[in-house]
């Protein structure tokens, strides 16, 4: 018996070959998983905002973020810097891609993201979880330098997957009324 975890990665996944392998002709299976585990994850608010600053708030801005992704500040370890580096790059692609709509508000002009550039940060913080390439991460290293060069195109991808689950919705919701009607 499949969960519902699974069931919803299942289809997010179906969703983000459609979207990239057919529709943008990138078929690349490593940046296909991660960006099916990304929407599945954060598919629950709390996995969106899970970095916490030391008062255990959750952090809901990109500057708040970038002081725990820094050894120089807040954070506590090199490994504290790549993780939250990692989280900003999800975050911002997550809303450039998914709900761009939202990013006026998430950048208004009296939030401290007000000035940070959603697309450039999370390039750039890709890029430097991809610069942790020994021990444990050296392995997808490369997957993060590939998410930091093609940041746009994942934004699109990632837009073409909420355009297929919205059709997705309104083909049901129509399927359903015409059983009432019937």
């Amino acid at each position: 018996m499949m969960t519902a975890r699974e069931a919803l990665e299942q289809l997010f996944r179906s969703l983000v070959e459609r979207a990239f392998v057919l529709s943008m002709r990138w078929d690349d299976r490593q940046v296909i998983e991660y960006l099916t585990r990304l929407l599945t994850e954060f598919v629950h608010m709390d996995n969106l905002y899970r970095l916490r600053d030391l008062n255990g708030r959750p952090l809901q801005e990109v500057a708040e973020m970038l002081y725990y992704a820094d050894v120089r500040l807040g954070a506590q370890s090199f490994y504290q810097e790549r993780e939250v580096h990692k989280h900003i790059g999800d975050y911002t692609l997550f809303w450039t891609g998914v709900y761009p709509e939202a990013l006026p508000r998430l950048r208004a002009s009296l939030r401290k993201d007000h000035l940070i550039d959603y697309v450039k940060q999370g390039k750039q913080s890709y890029y430097i979880v991809s610069l942790f390439d020994i021990g444990e991460w050296r392995e997808e290293a490369p997957l993060y330098r590939k998410l930091s060069e093609n940041f746009e195109v994942c934004m699109q991808g990632l837009h073409a997957v909420r355009r297929l689950w919205e059709q997705m919705a309104q083909e049901s919701f129509r399927q359903f009324q015409r059983r009432l009607e019937w």
